[in-house]
Parts: C-alpha cells; structure tokens; sequence
C-alpha cells in the first residue's frame, strides 16, 4: 500500500468517522485521539499488505476499539463504554452503518467545538484538532506553543464541554442563529491567521488558509440554505483568488495596488461571485456577505484606480450598520479617500484615533493620508508608530518601504 492510497482514505474517511463517534461519545476530543489511534495502526498494518476491502468500515470500527481501550485505561465512562462496546460488537465485520444521519454528526462536532463555554482560542484549537485533523504537534506550531501547553488547552476545552454538558448535535432552531455566527467568526480566524500570521516567522500559513476553506465548503455542502454560509464561502475565494500575487519572488509583500491582476484565479473569482450571487438572492443579507460584495467589486476592478470606490464606500456603510466596528470606519475611509480625497479621508479618521491606537493599520493609512497633504513630519510619527505595532516581518517590511523608512 502506496501513501497516497493512505492519504486518499484519510482525506475520504476521518472527518465522517470523527464525527459519528464524536455523536456516540458526547467527546470530540476523545473521538478525535481515537482516529488517530485507528489510523496509526492501519499504516502498521497495511504498509506491506494491501488495504480490507472497505477501509472507511475497517476504520471506523477500529477508532470504536481505539476509544474503548482508552476509556478503560481512564477507568471512567462507563456508559460510553456500554454503548461502544455494543457498536462495536454489532459492526466486527468491518462495515460501516453509512446512516443518513452522518451530516448532522458533522455539523454536531462543528458546533460541538465551537461552543460559547469555551474561550474563542480553544474553539479554534478544538476545531483544528476534532474537525480537520490537525495534530497536536500541528497546532502548537500554528499557535507558536508547545504540544505539552497545547496537549493541555485541549484537555481543559474538553473539560469544558463536559461541565457545560455541550451536546454533539445541530442547536435547536432558536439557538441556531447565534451559534452559526460563532462557528462562521471561528472559521474566519482560522482563515485570517494562514493569511497573514500574526506571529512568527513566517508570513502566512497557507495551510491554515487552506483548512478553513475545506471546512467552509463542508459547512455550504451541509447548510446551503444559510446565505451567511455561501458569503464567507464567496469571501474565502476571492481572497483566495489572489493568493499567487501577494507575495514576490523574494518573498516581500505585494500591496493590492500593486497586484499582478492577470495572475488572479478568475475560476476561484467566478465559483465566488457565483455563492454570491446565490446567497444575495436570498434576501437574508449579512456581514460576510457584504464584505464579499466589497471584494468582489475589487476583483472585477481592471485596476485599482479603476475600482468603484463610491459603490464600496456605500457597502461598507450597510457593514457598519449590521456589525458597527471602528476598523469598518477605517476601511470606509480607505474609499473616502478616492470618492472625497485625502483631507475628507483624514477627517473621518482622526476620531477613531483613541480605539484604534493599537492598530498598526490606522497609523499606516494615516501615515499616507498626511504625507499626501504635505503633513510630512506628522506623516513620519505615525510611520514610525505603524512600524511598530507591525509583528508579521513581511508586512513590517512592507510598511517600511511604503512609508520611506
């Protein structure tokens, strides 16, 4: 057996089998050791053999066993023991019961992970671990910690859960809006952190970016009737679309302006304004949605000069009123400064200067704003003061030279 025929079942096989043990445990985290477990011994067993017949079966029922063994080596659980010893011993043919209730185990773990009792960081752990699983050397690494300080963040989520008696299904219709919105703000985290990392060396983490779409799509697959689905779909795209021009060939940032537009995915762009245009009609808008209309106007610009900054100022109006945000304000000023013009751009700013200190991007557009009304001393304070809020080397060095310093 090939390690791409592994990686293959794995891609097929884990998150479904994750999420109906998760469903009989009422424990991602414990269903999330027990698949590991089960494909740690089929890499043992089917290296120089070939792979049972259905490998999903084999897998499912031997994560079953993996949890067995490591409740009895707790000693506790016992009711979950009951009732995995009885699955297992109803499936020791290998198969699996491929029941039509798999989609709502996975959208159960999804929720399960995100739960309001835990903190927002263990919500992104628990998730990466349980849902797209990512081991716990792997998430210490995207959360630059150690895998004994992360080994122990998951152990106090699953804690957690326990206490607030967190069940591992879809919420109930009056708790279904407040909990998506928890998920889709997880998930855009997720996302945000492989695009531009906030720590660490390097400047973005492609493979986090990458899970978060993967598990984005999988929520649009089992929830196509919730437009705020398709918007951060449609949003994750476009800014996917331009992942090959935001760095150059000496691995500094390129700024939008500056972008190679020819080299954007226009397949990712339409697939996006397609989830768009879907979840628009909907008639149920909301802020993921709006923030793809403004990245789609910036996709379908034939230059950044050329962008229809009126009809994105206005879009970013319908933001502030859905999620009012100071950094709402600051990116309307960005359009303000093409529709109006930098002294109108600058007004707008300078009351949100108390929020907004600590936000490197502030000082950076600031910086630009004064410097393009000859403000030139006061321009290179807050050049000085957005350089040093910048932890991302990339986008410090970015800053830099953008700002002459």
């Amino acid at each position: 057996m090939d390690a791409a025929a592994l990686e293959r079942v794995y891609r097929q096989e884990a998150t479904r089998i994750r999420a109906a043990l998760a469903a009989r445990l009422g424990d991602v985290g414990l269903a999330a050791d027990a698949v590991q477990d089960a494909f740690v011994e089929a890499i043992e067993r089917w290296r120089d053999g070939a792979m049972p017949p259905n490998p999903g079966g084999w897998l499912a029922t031997t994560a079953r066993r993996k949890a067995i063994d490591r409740l009895r080596r707790a000693r506790a659980g016992q009711q979950k023991l009951a009732l995995l010893a009885a699955a297992a011993a109803s499936t020791d043919d290998g198969s699996d019961d491929g029941s039509d209730s798999a989609d709502d185990e996975l959208l159960g773990m999804i929720f399960a992970c995100c739960h309001p009792a835990l903190p927002r960081e263990s919500q992104i752990a628990l998730t990466l671990r349980a849902v797209c699983g990512l081991t716990t050397a792997e998430i210490a690494a995207a959360f630059l910690t150690s895998e004994p300080a992360m080994a122990q963040r998951l152990l106090r989520a699953r804690k957690a859960l326990r206490a607030a008696r967190a069940a591992v299904r879809v919420p109930d219709p009056d708790e279904l809006g407040d909990r998506l919105a928890e998920v889709l703000a997880v998930v855009y985290l997720v996302f945000n952190e492989g695009y531009l990392a906030s720590a660490g060396r390097q400047p973005a983490r492609r493979d986090l970016a990458a899970q978060a779409v993967s598990l984005t799509r999988l929520l649009h697959r089992l929830m196509p009737r919730e437009p705020e689905v398709g918007g951060l779909l449609a949003l994750l795209l476009l800014h996917e679309s331009r992942a090959a021009t935001r760095f150059d060939g000496w691995g500094r940032m390129v700024r939008l302006a500056d972008q190679d537009r020819t080299r954007w995915d226009r397949a990712l762009i339409a697939e996006a304004t397609g989830l768009l245009d879907r979840a628009l009609a909907m008639r149920r808008p909301g802020p993921y949605q709006v923030q793809a209309a403004i990245a789609a106007l910036h996709a379908d610009a034939p230059g950044y000069e050329q962008t229809d900054w009126a009809q994105i100022r206005l879009l970013y109006d319908g933001l502030q009123d859905m999620a009012p945000s100071p950094v709402v304000l600051l990116n309307r000023a960005v359009a303000t400064r093409y529709v109006c013009g930098a002294e109108a751009a600058l007004a707008e700013i300078e009351p949100l200067a108390a929020e907004l200190d600590g936000y490197r991007l502030f000082h950076a557009l600031r910086a630009g704003l004064l410097a393009g009304l000859g403000r030139d001393e006061e321009a290179r304070a807050a050049s000085g003061r957005a350089l040093a809020l910048a932890a991302n080397p990339a986008e410090r060095e970015l800053l830099a030279r953008r700002l002459s310093l």
